[in-house]
């Protein structure tokens, strides 16, 4: 072989073996992770040490779910990997825009998720015998009480004793309907399936608010002017949300938050895989990281809401930690209601109901 040939077959092999590490270095750099979530859920420590640990690089799109379902909509389930709505915005959107692709359970451990909440996402994310979200982040709604002045709050109900007369709060919203529903024995979200049923549920709580309207301070509306008049002591009882209670008792030991006898009302957002995931074994490699119990507390620390990765909270913040379970002892925690789809209709006549208990109430 001449010199010139030589130099020539070299220079070829040359460029093929380039090609090949440009061809070898796109390929892994186009291991990706397309994630659509919520702000908080994704803190940057969290993603810095997944990607350390897979090699998978995490492109975080933050949104909410009114924008998660029209980009998915937008491209018939693609642009994504995984996004995170929460589970009552699953299924109707599933049914009527085909956006999602069934979670394949066997992929997801278990294991690492608190029972009943795995359990109820399973439930409320089912159509049409497939399962379209496990769960992530959650919160609730229960009562924000005063121990030093509202000892006996426990339940819904109790915020219209005369013990506490003029010294309760709580909004018109569809969240106080289903609460006292819970706290008077009847079940809201069994009847979704019959309107006859959910309306005379309304009704009976219709009758309780009205009755109980000389006991509310004032209907609030905003979630910091509910906490100043907490702080304030003009309101020593509350229907409101987990974090507000955990805020006030960082200022104050005899206010908190307390689960209701009748159980809190439950948000949960989830996991779920939009039809058209390109990297779907990605996705579950970072379901199985994050809820591992000591990055579960990362997101805690991020996004201020507990997750439902099992034994998390012992790895949560001390004063957290103690809250959440003061608030939630195990028997507590498995007795939330957990939100489901709202069929179409109901919200109005929940919505009818609440301008009828506000009229009465101007009266």
């Amino acid at each position: 072989m001449s010199k010139k040939h030589g130099a020539l077959r070299g220079s070829l092999l040359g460029l093929t073996a380039i090609a090949g590490m440009v061809a070898f270095t796109s390929a892994a750099q186009s291991e990706e992770l397309r994630l659509l979530t919520w702000g908080g859920y994704a803190p940057d420590e969290v993603v810095e040490l997944f990607e350390k640990e897979t090699g998978i690089d995490v492109e975080v799109t933050l949104s909410n779910n009114e924008d998660m379902i029209s980009k998915l909509r937008a491209t018939g389930g693609g642009g994504f990997d995984l996004a995170q709505p929460s589970q009552d915005r699953i299924a109707g959107a599933q049914l009527e825009y085909g956006i999602y692709k069934p979670i394949d359970l066997s992929k997801v451990d278990a294991a690492k998720f608190i029972p009943s909440m795995l359990d109820a996402t399973k439930t409320n994310t089912t159509v049409e015998g497939d399962v379209y979200g496990v769960p992530h982040v959650w919160g609730t709604s229960g009562l924000i009480v005063d121990k030093s002045k509202a000892a006996n709050v426990a339940d819904y109900t109790d915020l219209c004793a005369p013990e506490v007369a003029g010294k309760v709060s709580y909004r018109l919203k569809r969240p106080t309907l289903i609460g006292f529903a819970y706290a008077m024995g009847l079940d809201p979200f069994a009847a979704y399936g019959d309107e006859a049923k959910y309306q005379e549920i309304l009704d009976a709580v219709e009758a309780k608010l009205i009755d109980c309207k000389s006991n509310v301070k004032t209907y609030w509306e905003g979630g910091d002017a509910l906490l100043n008049l907490v702080r304030s002591g003009e309101v020593v009882a509350a229907m409101a949300w987990d974090t507000g209670g955990w805020k006030l008792n960082n200022d104050n030991a005899d206010i908190t938050f307390v689960a209701p006898k009748s159980g809190a009302l439950g948000w949960i957002d989830t996991f779920a895989l939009p039809r058209k995931t390109k990297n779907e074994d990605a996705a579950y490699k970072w379901i199985n990281f994050v809820m591992q119990p000591e990055i579960a507390a990362k997101i805690t620390a991020s996004a201020g809401n507990f997750t439902a990765s099992k034994g998390a909270d012992e790895f949560a913040d001390a004063k957290l930690k103690a809250q959440f379970q003061g608030s939630f002892p195990p028997a507590d925690l498995d007795n939330i209601k957990w939100y489901p789809t709202v069929p179409a209709g109901l919200e109005v006549l929940e919505g009818k109901t609440l301008d009828r208990v506000k009229a009465a109430q101007s009266n």
